[in-house]
């Protein structure tokens, strides 16, 4: 049986590419091969890929790219687009917190919450999120770059309130919440539950280094925003800049 996130993401695929945010891929892979001047035929890891934006634009671009997500739904997408460009580009549905390779890749890349914080209720948001990376880092050669988009915890904590925590929405001795939202999508409105453990920077920091990277800069990670800049309390994700250790 999918979870829930899986089941919401299925649904979503076919309207996914018209959400404001992914609209920005073309500056978002320039920003990374800016940043990571990769050679042409680098294989990138795309962790939690979604409908493959990313991993066809580096397919555009003489790169070979592999994109795992939890979703079929959201993979059919990417195969479609990919088979309409004609771009061989490997999808492959997995769980990003139980993905294993023999491969080892030359770079990696986890965007906009491509897999940190998608969890159910009762599931322990550190454990899941730690897999993550240490997957991330088990397939990539040493010293490859992985470049990290995730929500900015500091942004939703600065929105909580005494009224948020009297309700049960938010528990501020675990920095974990639990409510339904409306969330306004391409398809119309539709109420989701959330189950967060909030992670600010030097919390996500400690996991990525725990999990084997060397994290080399923080900063924000606002779709159509990127930028070599601090990160601002209020945007509602932080990049983060590492290299296998």
């Amino acid at each position: 049986m999918p979870s829930p996130w899986q089941a919401f993401f299925d649904a979503h695929a076919p309207h996914y590419d018209q959400n404001p945010f992914t609209q920005h891929t073309k500056a978002e892979v320039d920003f990374l091969l800016g940043l990571f001047p990769l050679p042409k035929g680098a294989h990138v890891l795309d962790v939690g890929c979604g409908t493959g934006r990313h991993a066809l634009e580096l397919a555009r671009r003489g790169y070979r790219a592999t994109g795992i997500d939890v979703s079929e739904g959201m993979l059919n997408v990417a195969r479609t687009k990919a088979a309409v460009d004609g771009l061989d580009v490997r999808f492959v549905q997995a769980d990003a917190a139980r993905f294993e390779t023999d491969e080892r890749f030359d770079a990696a890349i986890c965007l906009c919450e491509g897999g940190p914080g998608l969890i159910g209720r009762g599931d322990d948001a550190e454990a899941h999120d730690l897999a993550i990376f240490r997957r991330a880092a088990q397939a990539l050669k040493p010293g490859a770059p992985f470049l990290l988009t995730t929500l900015n915890g500091y942004a939703t904590i600065r929105q909580m309130n005494d009224q948020i925590i009297h309700e049960g929405r938010f528990d501020p001795a675990t920095m974990s919440s639990s409510y339904e939202d409306e969330w306004e999508l391409p398809e119309g409105p539709r109420v989701v539950q959330i189950h967060e453990r909030l992670f600010i920077p030097p919390e996500v920091v400690r996991l990525l280094k725990t999990a084997g990277f060397r994290v080399d800069a923080v900063w924000g990670g606002t779709a159509g925003h990127w930028a070599q800049r601090p990160l601002s309390l209020d945007e509602v994700e932080a990049m983060y800049v590492c290299r296998k250790a």
